[in-house]
């Protein structure tokens, strides 16, 4: 130890010349150490910025009713056709008797009931698609320079880049 004291001046430029050395190598080669530092933390920022996505306010009595109500027509539709082929299968003449009612319907009727049945899934599909889940909008919440706290930035700035304006 004496010798090493002598050549380089002592522990402290020692210690100056090791991280020297370091830093130089780091130029060339990265820091794994740190390398894995900073996956973890942006692991962590994503996870919570994840998380963030799931919290919510618990809504009152009405919001919970209406959105029972809205849960209700694709299961009924499923069951509904369920029991018409249990139905066929428990009597199929009372079943044949039942299905000439349909036939008597006019065309356009049933187009119109098919549109109907069309905008409600799709209007449904497509406010679920578009990620406001109830919450609103993030976008307009946000400012265009600053996203919201817990907001991941990145996606912000996609979003801002993908709007469609209305001077389009």
């Amino acid at each position: 130890m004496g010798l090493i004291d002598r050549i380089f001046g002592g522990a402290d430029a020692t210690r100056a010349l090791g991280r020297t050395v370091t830093g130089v190598a780091e130029v060339f080669v990265p820091n794994a150490t740190r390398r894995m530092e900073i996956s973890a933390e942006m692991q962590r920022a994503a996870m919570d910025a994840l998380a963030s996505e799931f919290v919510s306010i618990r809504p009152g009595l009405f919001d919970r009713l209406v959105n029972g109500l809205n849960r209700l027509p694709r299961p009924a539709l499923a069951f509904g056709t369920i029991g018409l082929f249990v139905y066929a299968m428990i009597d199929p003449v009372a079943f044949a008797g039942r299905m000439q009612g349909p036939n008597a319907v006019p065309e356009a009727l049933w187009w119109l009931l098919g549109a109907i049945v069309s905008f409600y899934f799709g209007a449904r599909e497509l406010y679920y698609f578009r990620g406001s889940g109830g919450t609103g909008s993030p976008l307009t919440n946000a400012t265009p320079e600053q996203p919201e706290a817990g907001e991941n930035a990145a996606i912000s700035a996609w979003r801002r880049s993908h709007v469609i304006r209305d001077d389009d």
